[in-house]
């Protein structure tokens, strides 16, 4: 599947901070140790719907990820998925009597639109759970044939559950108790109640061919894959064990992230899936959670035929941390806009005040956690000078407007 276009990132003097990120699975905000090459893995969209301002929230928090390790002279090996084939994709084309792989293929493309119209950083990888049912296949063999995984005792659908024991750690990352993990479960995705599972929780690898629905042969019969293994599959072939950042938003958490773990673990024997499990806060709309249900979606390709700037937008989703559940309003894009314009208007003057700390600061709070509240007001704080008390240093304008671009990924 092709990603969307790069683009340049300028070289920002000064030194770079080692960037610190909050792990779900222990609760405290950790440095994060890459090699020389820093591995992420974000979970992208299930393509039956146009990008929101929740997707375009998880996303731009983990352009941060990349800007910052790519700051401190990391190469950044990014990966996501797209989940062309699952139960939502099928159900919107159905509604809309339209074609199952039109509809992924279409949603994809705008999603490529939209991140590349906000200036995320491309994933080195970006893969489709379709182009890599071959990968998915040999995984779920695998678990079947060392007892992880098991048919359910169905003559006519004998679909195959991974035991959710089989890595003999599960619930480490997300940290829920049975009563929340059960409730999760029902509500996002899975199926409790199917007659023939060991366990309410275990979950789907491999669901057996439907009449009416997509399938592909292959050694386990014919059928299409669950959700959660995907990811898996995905991720440990191309970036191995042990990766940096597990990120998405905080819905993903449970069940997906962890059952994503779970799977890879307990096929390898290896832990961790990933040193961190990074997780980006809900964007609600005036006060009320954003939801397909109640038609308040506020979508990117929207807001851009609109001719919202995109710069606005990411300043006005950095205005709140990416860990905090928080709101969209329309209060919120003009302070936004208002504030893009002012430091348009600092960054254009001849000359400004000295501009290194500023920098010094910006980084160390983008590295704290991606504390982008404290890095804003910071950038406030020099152009409130440069527009005011003016300066002398011709170099300063120029060297915000590349730190600006560089780790906030906004053009000015």
């Amino acid at each position: 599947m092709d990603t969307w276009s790069s683009i340049d990132v300028p070289r920002v003097p000064g030194n770079p901070r080692p960037l610190r990120l909050h792990d779900t699975s222990t609760g405290q905000v950790r440095p994060t140790a890459p090699g020389s090459t820093a591995r992420l893995y974000v979970c992208g969209i299930t393509p039956y719907d146009a990008t929101h301002l929740g997707h375009a929230a998880t996303y731009l928090a983990f352009d941060l990820v990349n800007r910052l390790w790519r700051d401190a002279g990391h190469e950044v090996h990014y990966v996501q998925n797209v989940t062309d084939i699952d139960d939502p994709l099928l159900e919107r084309a159905e509604r809309d009597q339209d074609d199952w792989v039109v509809l992924g293929m279409r949603e994809t493309a705008l999603f490529r639109e939209d991140m590349e119209a906000l200036r995320v950083l491309p994933p080195r990888d970006f893969v489709g759970a379709v182009e890599t049912i071959p990968e998915i296949v040999e995984v779920i063999g695998k678990l079947l044939a060392s007892g992880l995984a098991y048919r359910v005792d169905d003559p006519e659908y004998p679909d195959i559950y991974f035991a959710k024991d089989g890595s003999g750690r599960f619930g480490y990352e997300s940290g829920y108790d049975a009563a929340t993990m059960a409730e999760f479960f029902a509500e996002r995705g899975g199926d409790p109640q199917r007659p023939g599972k060991r366990d309410p929780l275990d979950a789907l690898l491999w669901r057996m061919a439907r009449p009416g629905e997509p399938s592909w042969e292959s050694e386990l019969g014919a059928g299409r894959p669950g959700w959660h293994i995907e990811c898996s599959a995905i991720a440990v072939n191309r970036l191995g064990m042990g990766f940096d950042v597990q990120g998405g938003g905080s819905d993903l958490a449970f069940p997906h992230h962890e059952y994503s773990a779970a799977h890879a673990e307990a096929l390898s024997g290896e832990f961790p899936f990933a040193r961190h499990y990074v997780h980006a806060g809900m964007i609600g709309l005036d006060g009320e959670k954003m939801s397909k249900s109640k038609g308040n979606l506020v979508f990117v390709s929207r807001l851009r035929a609109d001719k919202v700037d995109p710069g606005a937008i990411r300043l006005g989703l950095f205005a709140g941390h990416y860990r905090s559940d928080r709101s969209w309003t329309s209060e919120v894009l003009e302070t936004a806009e208002a504030r893009l314009s002012r430091w348009r208007e600092a960054v254009s003057l001849p000359a400004g005040p000295a501009a290194q700390s500023t920098v010094d600061r910006l980084r160390e709070h983008l590295a704290d956690d991606l504390d982008t509240p404290k890095a804003l007001a910071a950038v406030d704080a020099w152009v409130s000078e440069a527009l005011t008390r003016r300066g002398t240093d011709s170099a300063a304008p120029g060297l915000v407007r590349d730190a600006v671009d560089a780790l906030l990924g906004i053009v000015l």
